[in-house]
């Protein structure tokens, strides 16, 4: 089994995870919705909008040019994919308006892709 903090692991599970391109999170950033999910810091942004930032400049990103900061958010960003999708509700994920849903692709994953 590959260790927890092997590069090549990380960043094959990250691009597993992430199933959107970095102008599809772009735009989806932009709606209100995307804003209304999540929790917030302060009042301000939410984590998972600010995740979705930053994915998109993980994704933008030349591999070589990752640093350590870079794979420990890609293996957050796996690891709540992972737990949000278990989590369900395995019904509602096909609704397209559903929060479960907006709160993943904040994330970089649009469950009705799978």
């Amino acid at each position: 089994m590959p260790a927890r903090d092997d590069p090549d692991e990380i960043y094959a599970r990250f691009h597993d995870a992430v199933n959107m391109a970095p102008a599809e999170i772009e735009a989806w950033l932009e709606t209100s919705e995307s804003r209304k999910v999540g929790v917030k810091r302060d009042g301000g942004e939410s984590v998972g909008h600010a995740s979705g930032r930053r994915i998109v400049g993980i994704l933008r990103t030349k591999r070589a040019d990752l640093d350590g900061g870079d794979y420990a958010h890609m293996r957050k960003v796996v690891g709540f994919v992972r737990r949000h999708l278990a989590q369900g509700p395995h019904e509602e994920h096909r609704i397209p308006g559903s929060r479960w849903r907006y709160s993943l692709m904040n994330w970089g994953h649009d469950p009705l892709k799978d």
